[in-house]
C-alpha cells in the first residue's frame, strides 16, 4: 500500500516538473509509464520523429504545380515570324530608269557628283556604299528594298532636269514644223537637237540654252553663215563650229557646257557639249537650212 502510494507521488512530482520545464523553455522529456524518464528525442509514441512509421502510411494529396504546362505555354506563345531578308532592287550593271532615278536620289543628298547616266557603274556603286555606311546599313554598294526606303525618306521625287543632269534625255516629238525639209529641230522641253531631213531623225544631241535674262528665241529660223573657228565679238570666248541664225545666236560647241552641264547658261545661244557631234552637223549643215526652236 505504502509502495503505490510512493510510486503516485513520484509520478505527480515528475509531471509537475515537466510543465515547469515546459514553462520555462527547457526540452521537456517524455516519461515512462513505469516512471523512467524516455530517452531525449523519442515521441510519446516512443518513435524518433523524422523516422519511417512502421504502420501503413496514409497517402497524401498530391501536391499541385502552381507552373503551367510547358507544352501549352509553348502552344499559348505566339511563333515569331523570321524577318525577311531585303531584296535586291539595282545592282552594278543595270541600266534604266529606275538606276537614272537612283543617281539622281542621291545626288540630291551629295553622295554621287556625276549623271544621271542610267547605268549603275563603280561611281554609283561608291556613292551606295558611302550612304549605307553613313545610316550603319551593310556596306554592299547594292541597293536593296532598306537602302531604297532610307533614300525615300531624304530624298524629292527628281524633276526632269535632275534625271538628265548630264543629258541623255530622249528627244520630244518634232514640232511638226520640222517635218519637211533640212532642219535642225531644237526642242526646249527635252533639251535636244535632233538633225533631221524629210521627217527622218539621223542625230540627236544634248543641247543648253540662255538663262533668264538672255533667253534662246524661239520660232523658225534659217542658218544664216557658218563659222569653224569663230569667237564672240562681244564676250570674247571661243565658239567653235558656230551655225548663226538669230541675229547673234547660233548653234555652237561650249567646253563651259561640256565642263559644268547644266549648272551654266548661255547668252542666249544653243550650247552642244559632244564636240564629235557638233563637228559632224557642222559639215552636213548648209547656209538656208531650216532652224526650229520650240517647246
Amino acid at each position: 500500500m505504502r509502495t503505490a502510494v510512493t510510486r503516485n507521488s513520484i509520478r505527480a512530482t515528475l509531471s509537475v516538473a515537466g510543465v515547469l520545464a515546459l514553462v520555462g523553455g527547457c526540452t521537456a522529456q517524455a516519461v515512462q509509464t513505469d516512471g523512467h524518464a524516455k530517452p531525449p528525442g523519442t515521441t510519446a509514441t516512443g518513435t524518433t520523429p523524422g523516422a519511417a512509421s512502421s504502420g501503413p502510411a496514409s497517402p497524401r494529396p498530391a501536391a499541385k504545380s502552381s507552373a503551367p504546362n510547358a507544352a501549352a505555354s509553348d502552344d499559348a506563345k505566339p511563333s515569331a515570324s523570321p524577318t525577311p531578308a531585303p531584296r535586291t532592287l539595282y545592282k552594278p550593271g543595270d541600266q534604266g530608269k529606275g538606276v537614272r532615278e537612283l543617281q539622281a536620289r542621291l545626288r540630291q543628298v551629295a553622295w554621287l557628283f556625276e549623271g544621271p547616266t542610267g547605268t549603275y557603274g563603280p561611281a554609283t556603286t561608291r556613292a551606295v556604299k558611302g550612304f549605307q555606311g553613313k545610316r550603319g546599313l551593310p556596306r554592299t554598294g547594292t541597293t536593296d528594298s532598306v537602302t531604297w526606303e532610307r533614300l525615300l525618306k531624304m530624298t524629292h521625287t527628281p524633276t526632269r532636269d535632275e534625271l538628265y543632269a548630264a543629258g541623255g534625255q530622249p528627244a520630244a516629238k518634232p514640232d511638226p514644223r520640222c517635218m519637211t525639209g533640212r532642219v535642225m529641230c531644237i526642242s526646249k522641253t527635252s533639251r535636244t537637237l535632233t538633225w533631221m531631213i524629210d521627217g527622218k531623225r539621223l542625230m540627236t544631241t544634248d543641247v543648253r540654252f540662255g538663262s533668264q535674262y538672255t533667253p534662246t528665241r524661239e520660232g523658225v529660223f534659217h542658218v544664216d553663215f557658218k563659222s569653224r573657228h569663230h569667237v564672240s565679238t562681244i564676250y570674247h570666248t571661243p565658239m567653235p563650229y558656230a551655225m548663226f541664225f538669230s541675229g547673234g545666236q547660233a548653234v555652237h560647241y561650249s567646253s563651259d557646257f561640256a565642263a559644268r552641264g547644266y549648272a551654266g547658261a548661255s547668252h542666249g545661244c544653243v550650247n552642244v557639249r559632244d564636240e564629235a557631234k557638233i563637228a559632224s552637223l557642222f559639215n552636213q549643215v548648209r547656209t538656208g537650212d531650216k532652224v526650229v526652236v520650240y517647246w
